[in-house]
């Protein structure tokens, strides 16, 4: 039983060794990394309360990062389900990020369900905890460092609310993207440690569900799995299937079901040997 009496949940942990890829001998990597995403805390399937469920999901996170001595958990976005989360939901995550941050460092960013500006509310405090929320489409090329890898946090990009500010050609998430990576690029090329980049889109190559939420934008929704080239990780929110687009860049998916088309996924996350 996890805290309070609750029933653990047994998600599947799927491994990979982003060193081996790259030419080194399997056990090369000296960073272990767990990625996850679209917890969408606070959601209902059919009117059925599964915040239980979400409760079961964290105690088995937890217990997963501390078995695994992981030295960083990359959230990808979609913390909550709504803008505006219920109570229960708030204090699940308070309790989540707190466990958390008593055994390793932790990376969020905001996605498409997030309010930006209550998902970001205190993170400056937070950092000095070792929780680092990143909610600011400004400071995509400002790197969380974690060891030996600078971790960059790309929130969902609203294609016209950075369009002006980025003094984009087009309004599209193809080319908000492309910006956000273009100023990681600039930073990362003056840094030596490796990088990994949390992004929240809707990347080509993945396959949608019937419960994530249309963020079309012009018809068109895609960005191309190139905007990533050339960073040793790119850890992708918002698509609640778990896709690997390639070795590098890869969605792990939501950890629960959360419509009827998602009844052959198999829910988890990754552990990323970098």
């Amino acid at each position: 039983m996890g805290p309070r009496g609750r029933r653990k949940s047994r998600g599947a942990v799927r491994r990979f060794c982003a060193g081996c890829v790259g030419g080194g001998a399997y056990g090369c990597c000296d960073m272990r990394f767990l990625h996850t995403s679209d917890w969408h805390l606070g959601r209902s399937f059919h009117r059925e309360d599964l915040l239980s469920a979400q409760a079961a999901f964290v105690d088995h996170l937890v217990e997963t990062v501390e078995a695994e001595r992981v030295d960083c958990v990359l959230v990808a976005g979609d913390v909550y389900d709504r803008a505006l989360p219920a109570v229960d939901a708030v204090r699940l995550c308070d309790e989540a990020l707190r466990r958390l941050a008593a055994l390793t460092r932790v990376v969020l960013i905001a996605g498409n369900h997030d309010s930006v500006r209550r998902l970001g509310f205190g993170a400056e405090l937070m950092d000095a905890a070792g929780v680092h929320v990143r909610t600011d489409f400004a400071r995509v090329g400002e790197p969380v460092i974690v060891g030996d890898a600078a971790i960059y946090g790309i929130p969902y990009l609203e294609p016209e609310l950075v369009r002006h500010p980025w003094e984009l050609d087009e309004r599209s998430h193809a080319a908000a993207l492309a910006e956000a990576m273009r100023r990681v690029r600039a930073d990362a090329a003056n840094r030596p440690q490796r990088s990994v980049v949390l992004a929240h889109a809707f990347v080509t190559g993945g396959e949608p569900s019937e419960s994530e939420r249309d963020i079309s934008v012009g018809g068109s929704s895609h960005v191309p799995a190139s905007v990533f080239d050339g960073v040793d990780y790119a850890a992708l929110g918002h698509l609640h299937g778990r896709w690997r687009i390639n070795d590098r860049v890869r969605y792990s998916g939501s950890p629960l079901a959360y419509s009827f088309s998602e009844d052959g996924h198999v829910k988890g996350s990754w552990l990323i040997d970098l």
